[in-house]
């Protein structure tokens, strides 16, 4: 039995072809048109499907049904996007568009949640009941699994853990509110840490500085990392704060669900033990339930870029 997958992405629209194993036989791919308009990307995701198939040797007969992981608040009841802020629509009728277009049952649910899902299915948190999957990219996305069934709320909103405070009247996140955790622990957070620690009056002594050439643009989320692990006291400095402020709500998220399994993705996730080991020791100082003998595991995400793709795929099952 095969299942196809898609992940809606700001950037790349990605079809895989999966197995029962949850293996990716292929993978198909193209940008992601900005503007645009809900035909217009319903049009791209459908070819994109269809040249994942052809490479696969299969149809849409083939198949059960597709599924599809997109950002926003998605309706996975009505098959409807309520509103996704990536591409500005409001109420997007995807289900029906994309059935229309491929001629088989087709299935919707949030990125993150079916990044999560893809993740309790085959990969670090596969056989646990209870789970939580934090991405760490662009922003702070969250999918939570409870009974082995994903938590969408009762808007389909749910999960936005991104946008808890942890910060009163701290930064301005992008949605507006101050003190969003998104505002300190994304990628985008911690590259604005890294510009403002490049902006004092030392930094030009500092090998964080000079991995870029005083040019701030050239800041990439892994730029503070890769000077702390050179030995660059500043950037050391950057990721210590980096940390604190990750590990403060990723205890948050400990203290509200006690998941079995807790597991970190996203572009900053690949880290590793450099990013694990320390927020593991905030963790266990500041975890409400030290004391208990079942504690929650912390790991790192196993899929990577493909859990989207692979939860997707198994939404119909």
């Amino acid at each position: 039995m095969y299942y196809l997958g898609i992940d809606l992405g700001g950037t790349n629209i990605v079809a895989g072809v999966v197995d029962d194993d949850g293996k990716i036989i292929v993978k198909a791919n193209r940008k992601t048109t900005k503007p645009c308009t809900m035909e217009g990307i319903s049009d791209d995701m459908a070819a994109v499907a269809k040249d994942a198939m052809e490479q696969a040797g299969i149809t849409a007969n083939d198949l059960q049904y597709i599924g599809i992981g997109a950002p926003g608040a998605v309706n996975s009841e009505t098959g409807v996007i309520e509103f996704a802020n990536n591409f500005n629509f409001h109420n997007w009728e995807i289900v029906k568009m994309m059935e229309e277009r491929l001629g088989i049952k087709v299935y919707v649910e949030n990125d993150a949640n079916a990044a999560a899902y893809g993740e309790y299915c085959v990969g670090a948190a596969k056989d646990a009941n209870d789970a939580v999957m934090i991405t760490l990219g662009t922003g702070v996305g969250g999918g939570i699994i409870v009974d082995g069934m994903i938590y969408s709320g009762s808007n389909y909103a749910g999960a936005e853990v991104g946008h808890t405070v942890i910060q009163h009247n701290g930064r301005l996140c992008t949605c507006g509110r101050r003190g969003c955790w998104e505002a300190y622990s994304s990628a985008t957070g911690l590259i604005n840490m890294t510009k403002e620690a490049c902006s004092i009056q030392q930094a030009p002594n500092y090998l964080l500085y000079q991995m870029i050439g005083g040019d701030l643009s050239k800041i990439e989320g892994k730029t503070a990392f890769d000077a702390a692990q050179q030995g660059c006291p500043l950037a050391k400095s950057v990721i210590d704060m980096y940390i604190d402020y990750l590990g403060c709500g990723l205890v948050n998220i400990i203290n509200v669900f006690q998941p079995e399994i807790l597991c970190i993705g996203g572009g900053i996730s690949r880290q590793g033990d450099y990013l694990l080991e320390p927020v593991k020791k905030i963790i266990e100082r500041d975890r409400y339930t030290k004391h208990n003998k079942r504690q929650t595991k912390i790991c790192i995400a196993e899929l990577g870029n493909d859990a989207g793709i692979i939860g997707a795929a198994f939404l119909g099952k």
